[in-house]
């Protein structure tokens, strides 16, 4: 599950759990992070900021793959695991929905591996730190059969500029180190340590809060980045002018 820590300006989103916790993103997870950031939304001022951590091995490894195929299991259906396994895939657009939406800068910091949805997960924010120690950036689905559900498509190409290395990620299901991943533009840094990683993201939510943006302004110039997404999402733009005309 998640929890959801406000210190100030500053809304600190956990991943929690063990090394041997994944993070899969099953129903209950997705709703533990739709329910914090809705939270975090309701409390949301001036200078708010929010940093989305992981606990473990992992940030996350993507669909609670386990989950769909018990669903299943236990309607003797396989027909009900790919069902949920859809359902899932749907739910998940609330969070990216969410991330894209909440008025206020986000950063991810990844200190374990990201793959699948979980990349989606990271990259559904607006900068990235991740640690070269022990972690990796893995589209998996081209490995496991599994095509790209369209918003996934439609941040990838909105998030990574170069043709060659959305290539490299989806066409080869390339396990991103990651000084690979600043290179192709997945992430912002790299760092040795998951504490040094912590570290600098946290000062960039301290300059970040310290601009003290309107966060209605900041998320709808964030929306209109990203039209094809938003447009898959069901996301309207809505025009926000100056108080003081």
């Amino acid at each position: 599950m998640c929890t959801l820590e406000k210190r100030g300006n500053l809304f600190i989103l956990t991943l929690t759990g063990d090394n041997k916790d994944e993070h899969r993103l099953n129903p209950a997870l997705i709703s533990s992070i739709r329910s914090a950031l809705a939270e975090a939304k309701s409390q949301a001022v001036a200078g708010s900021v929010l940093i989305t951590l992981a606990q473990g091995r992992f940030f996350s490894n993507g669909f609670d793959l386990r989950h769909a195929q018990a669903v299943g299991a236990k309607s003797g259906s396989i027909q009900a695991a790919k069902d949920e396994l859809l359902r899932m895939v749907d739910l998940f657009k609330g969070v990216v929905s969410d991330f894209l939406t909440l008025p206020m800068p986000t950063v991810a910091t990844v200190g374990g591996h990201a793959a699948a949805a979980g990349l989606i997960l990271a990259m559904s924010h607006d900068y990235v730190t991740m640690t070269s120690s022990r972690s990796v950036m893995y589209m998996s689905e081209l490995d496991i059969g599994m095509t790209l559900p369209d918003y996934f498509t439609a941040l990838i190409r909105s998030k990574i500029g170069s043709a060659s290395a959305r290539r490299s990620l989806v066409l080869r299901a390339a396990k991103v180190k990651a000084e690979e991943a600043v290179e192709m533009g997945i992430v912002d840094s790299a760092y040795p340590s998951p504490e040094e990683a912590v570290e600098t993201a946290m000062r960039l939510c301290d300059e970040l809060a310290k601009k003290r943006w309107d966060g209605k302004v900041y998320a709808e110039i964030r929306k209109a980045l990203y039209p094809e997404l938003c447009g898959l999402l069901g996301l309207k733009d809505e025009k926000v002018l100056p108080s003081k005309l």
